[in-house]
């Protein structure tokens, strides 16, 4: 079916054909016809709050669109111009279906859980796991949301963590893990094996994850690390207390790469003496058992692990100084499960175990990687709508500031590299923003490839299924709520196909 959203003209690859998604979805027109249909106004054509309805079982008259549709302010307006997104979109942010998941073993409690929020849930059924709602339910007023039952995700999200394939025994990253309900979905599927580290920066959004792990009883196998992403360094624990990539250098490494390898171990020749001996002070910090409030003596000793941790790295030339003199911090553990390999670890071995050269994260880093990375999230429909009590004033002072806007691409660009950095041979990494823009879509895959000759965009087998468009480059998906009913995604599997050149 055709959308009302206009995106940048794409430059398509010209033996590129339009695949079974677009056929199923959008009517199967020319590939180079896809930009005109994404320019084609539906909205006298679909039910938008049934998710499984489509345009030949259900109508809606276009002034009722028009009844709906939302104030935007001028910076939003011109921002929208400048990308060529249709306005008419975010008329459809009130009649969008809510999404929700169960807590894993809940799915019998349906019928109870339909009384208690006051309407039906059905599932979706090109998304395993995945219910909806209507639009206008109350999740939070619940007793099942009290108590962890269920908890609200957008489905485009969830297809986005979906494209991942987790598999149990898998050790995941997300790189950029705030609100949370995708970390939910990863332990999930992770099941009683594998790993799931989860990185941000704000220690407000990522207290959210910690929360939303503990209310559904999915933190056992998870990390949390208070860490910016673009620079985030550290490998999955393979084995509880076990480094084992340490123990030998790899081969052909240079002179300086040793260095940084040997380092990691106390010199016993200078133990002991001052100023040198930085393991001194953070040998005696054993992780227990993670709790939500810690003694003065806990905060004490974690305070004094990363200082000298930190001095450590320094007297070793870990950190990179390159610009304008400016040192990364080190990430800080936020939360550990029981269950995350970090039990009875010294601090510094779990900081210690970081990828510092190709051979080591090509072969020890993490089998998935998801990048649901920071922007502007214009294509987040149900978010900006709610800016119209909150205040427009505070939306443009957060998302669409002038410095933010021009330097959000090369953030996103440098998260995907890192998060490639720290992908396992063979692994597999999902790149997403909730941006309609081609230049935060797109653009940044694009940059991402011509400096990656070990990467490769990937098929998304499961979205034969799905009810999404084609992007503009061969094998990324868009969703959109004409086409999917969802907020707006835009996501893109990337695979490492094989060791990056070592470093001389």
């Amino acid at each position: 079916m055709p959308s009302s959203c206009s995106f940048d003209q794409f430059s398509h690859p010209k033996d590129a054909r339009p695949s079974s998604v677009v056929e199923a979805a959008a009517n199967a027109r020319s590939w180079d016809s896809l930009t005109d249909r994404m320019a084609v106004p539906v909205m006298d054509e679909l039910e938008i709050s049934d998710p499984e309805a489509n345009d030949a079982s259900v109508g809606r008259k276009k002034e009722n669109w028009e009844k709906g549709a939302l104030p935007l302010p001028e910076a939003f307006l011109k921002f929208l111009k400048q990308n060529q997104i249709d306005p008419s979109v975010y008329k459809a942010a009130q009649s969008l279906p809510r999404y929700i998941r169960f807590k894993p073993s809940i799915n019998d409690e349906i019928s109870s859980i339909e009384k208690d929020i006051g309407t039906d849930i059905k599932p979706v059924s090109w998304l395993p796991g995945f219910f909806y709602i209507a639009p206008k339910a109350n999740i939070a007023g619940s007793e099942a949301y009290k108590h962890g039952k269920i908890y609200g995700m957008d489905a485009a999200s969830g297809a986005a963590v979906t494209a991942l394939e987790v598999s149990p025994g898998d050790h995941v990253l997300d790189i950029c893990a705030a609100p949370g309900a995708k970390l939910c979905m990863i332990a999930d599927l992770l099941g009683s094996t594998g790993s799931l580290t989860g990185v941000d920066i704000a220690q407000h959004r990522l207290a959210a994850c910690r929360t939303m792990l503990q209310k559904y009883g999915l933190g056992n196998r998870c990390r949390l690390f208070l860490a910016d992403g673009t620079t985030f360094s550290l490998l999955p624990l393979a084995k509880p207390n076990a480094i084992s990539h340490m123990d030998k250098q790899p081969e052909n490494t240079s002179y300086s790469q040793n260095l940084h390898l040997s380092c990691l171990h106390t010199n016993s020749e200078n133990e002991g003496k001052k100023g040198y001996d930085y393991h001194a002070g953070i040998r005696s910090t054993v992780l227990k058992e993670w709790v939500s409030r810690k003694t003065r003596k806990e905060k004490h000793a974690e305070k004094r692990a990363r200082f000298f941790e930190e001095k450590r790295q320094q007297a070793c030339h870990l950190l990179d100084d390159t610009a304008g003199g400016e040192q990364p911090k080190l990430p800080e553990i936020f939360f550990y499960g029981t269950e995350s390999g970090m039990l009875g670890m010294e601090q510094s071995e779990v900081l210690n175990h970081t990828a510092y050269i190709d051979a080591v994260y090509s072969q020890n880093g993490y089998d998935k990687v998801l990048v649901d990375a920071e922007c502007t999230h214009d294509g987040s429909l149900k978010h900006i709508s709610k800016f119209e009590q909150w205040g427009w004033d505070t939306f443009e002072h957060r998302f669409f500031n002038v410095e933010r806007i021009s330097s959000i691409a090369d953030l996103q660009l440098q998260l995907l590299l890192n998060g490639f950095r720290l992908l396992k041979l063979g692994g597999s990494l999902v790149y997403s923003t909730c941006s309609f823009t081609f230049q935060q879509n797109e653009s940044v895959v694009e940059r991402f490839l011509a400096a990656q000759p070990n990467a490769e965009l990937k098929q998304i087998e499961a979205s034969k299924e799905w009810p999404c468009r084609v992007g503009g480059l061969m094998h990324t998906l868009r969703f959109d709520p004409f086409v999917s009913n969802t907020n707006g995604l835009f996501v893109a599997k990337i695979i490492k196909t094989r060791s990056a050149p070592t470093k001389r």
